[in-house]
């Protein structure tokens, strides 16, 4: 891995590092927390009501020093003023990247070629309160005068995964009698599921699409137009659709009235759009004080990222432990696990984040890289992931690092519930720390009444190796604001691993391939080509495929 020669590793910190891994690689966290009784207290971050414990992880200040050097030497801080500044760092598509001038609450003035992008935002936000209030107080009615109560959210990659996200994390502040639905797969399925919980008088439709030709928001929004002239007739469209677009053409050949289109910008990609436009069900449901809280949480993460000392910069540190871990100890995988039931979609939002942003392997130097870049983000709601991949992060041989997520404060706090779902976090923690040894479970088996055969067969299976690297993440509760650090936090750190791997996060190209292609396979499902197109398997497949559906 280290013999290769590539560019991130001419760096004087890189090749420090890789020399510090191959002498430091076994060191056991347990001695680590031996030698230094302030190791708790060294190794974390506080901001705001939210504390990062990162002690738990394979590093000793040499290391932190090395990975803090790495940071200066890939000119992290230029890099980051470049993008707050509205430097168009997206170089393949040359784009500005200003997620974050979506939640500039100072409104400072941010410009694009010349123009300050800050009054368009600005106009737009005020658009996305007065529509949202008059939808949430029954002005803006339906076409049969009912109030609309069920919001369905058309969309897919960041026009669904975000929403989707931050109307179930913050579902404890939905407002009354509102319910809501999202579609964003083309299976025929997902649109069929939604349409039959729900009534057309009081049903609105947001269709999200920024060029509004995305083949499978359309095509959703198509079948759900259907069923709602069928019911209502043509003159409902106007009543129960809105678009989050910027094709003004398209969104009113559709039947959706201009006055209800919301404007967002190419400086915000999908994956990062839930600030923008693409937020409107989210304000809907929980109202525009609240949505307005949600920017306060990321600018407030914004300016620690922007400002903090890299060493005490929260989204810095995790991004550099993650490269730690990646890039030397060749660990492909990261998981994520929040302890509140409500954050159940983070990891599926945070999968698309990084995985879409870092999954790269064209340097910026236009070059293949031949180190390792995004890892594999998986994860899930404690305490269910216990009884399913729990398994592999404890006894598997390839360690998993880990975020850990919780609340101090529980939404619904239930008798001993909330003081249980705790005791599980930090006893995972601490077990992936510690670990059990062969002599700890032979002992305990012993204690246990066992026979010296069975002590004998059993103490390798019920011992844990242990040293496996976790992160705690600490809020005191999971409401707006917290919410927006939290994912703002998660942005800036996926920014910062791209800016060590000279890639760039904010292209997309590896979408298209399996779009375009699928293009030229509909019409041979739909029997209109001519001609042999693909391969001998996709052939046989396709011909399978028609035979069955005959």
């Amino acid at each position: 891995m280290f013999g290769k020669k590539k560019e991130t590793d001419k760096t004087r910190a890189w090749k420090k590092l890789a020399h510090h891994y191959k002498a430091f690689r076994k060191t056991e966290m347990r001695d680590l927390f031996k030698k230094d009784p302030q190791r708790a207290e060294k190794y974390n971050i506080v901001l705001d009501g939210l504390m990062l414990d990162y002690s738990k992880n394979r590093i000793s200040d040499r290391t932190m020093r090395y990975l803090l050097a790495l940071a200066q030497e890939r000119k992290l801080k230029e890099k980051i003023d470049a993008m707050f500044s509205g430097e168009k760092i997206n170089i393949t598509e040359h784009r500005s990247v200003l997620h974050v001038a979506l939640r500039n609450r100072d409104n400072t003035p941010i410009y694009v070629d010349g123009e300050n992008v800050m009054p368009k935002i600005n106009e737009v936000l005020g658009k996305m309160r007065d529509f949202s209030e008059a939808v949430r107080l029954g002005k803006f009615k339906g076409q049969t005068g009912k109030k609309l109560t069920n919001i369905v959210n058309i969309g897919i990659g960041g026009s669904d995964l975000g929403p989707k996200m931050a109307v179930e994390a913050l579902r404890k502040y939905w407002g009354k009698g509102l319910n809501c639905y999202f579609i964003s797969n083309i299976d025929g399925t997902a649109c069929c599921e939604v349409l039959n919980k729900i009534d057309p008088e009081t049903t609105l439709f947001i269709v999200s699409s920024k060029t509004f030709t995305t083949i499978e928001t359309l095509t959703n929004a198509k079948t759900c137009r259907k069923w709602l002239t069928d019911a209502l007739g043509e003159h409902a469209v106007a009543k129960h659709f809105v678009a989050v677009s910027t094709n003004e053409k398209e969104v009113e050949k559709f039947g959706i009235n201009p006055e209800n289109m919301f404007e967002f910008w190419d400086f915000v990609g999908g994956r990062y759009s839930m600030w923008s436009a693409i937020g409107l069900s989210i304000a809907i449901m929980v109202g525009m004080d609240n949505f307005d809280k949600l920017l306060d949480g990321a600018h407030a993460m914004d300016e620690h990222f922007k400002t903090a000392s890299f060493d005490k910069n929260i989204p810095v540190v995790l991004a550099l432990l993650g490269i730690w871990y990646n890039d030397f100890f060749g660990w492909k995988s990261h998981a994520v696990i929040p302890y509140d039931q409500y954050l159940q979609y983070v990891p599926a939002y945070l999968q698309q984040l990084s995985m879409e942003s870092n999954g790269k392997f064209v340097s910026n130097d236009n070059k293949y890289v031949k180190y390792n870049t995004a890892q594999v983000l998986f994860g899930g709601a404690g305490t269910d992931v216990q009884h399913s991949f729990f398994q592999m992060i404890h006894q598997g041989t390839t360690p998993v690092p880990c975020d850990f997520i919780i609340p101090a404060i529980s939404h619904n706090e239930v008798g001993d519930h909330h003081e249980i779902l705790i005791a599980n976090v930090l006893a995972q923690g601490e077990a992936l720390m510690r670990g059990k040894t062969v002599a700890e479970a032979a002992e305990e088996l012993k204690k246990a009444g066992k026979s010296k055969e069975e002590i004998s067969f059993l103490k390798k299976f019920k011992s844990f190796p242990g040293n496996r690297p976790s992160n705690t993440l600490i809020f005191k509760k999971i409401d707006p604001y917290s919410l927006g650090m939290l994912i703002a936090m998660y942005e800036h750190k996926v920014f910062v691993e791209g800016v060590i791997w000279n890639i760039d996060s904010f292209d997309q190209m590896g979408v298209e391939l399996g779009k375009q292609m699928a293009l030229s396979i509909l019409p041979e499902l739909q029997g209109n080509a001519l001609g042999i197109r693909h391969d001998s398997s996709t052939n046989n497949l396709i011909k399978t495929i028609k035979k069955l559906r005959k």
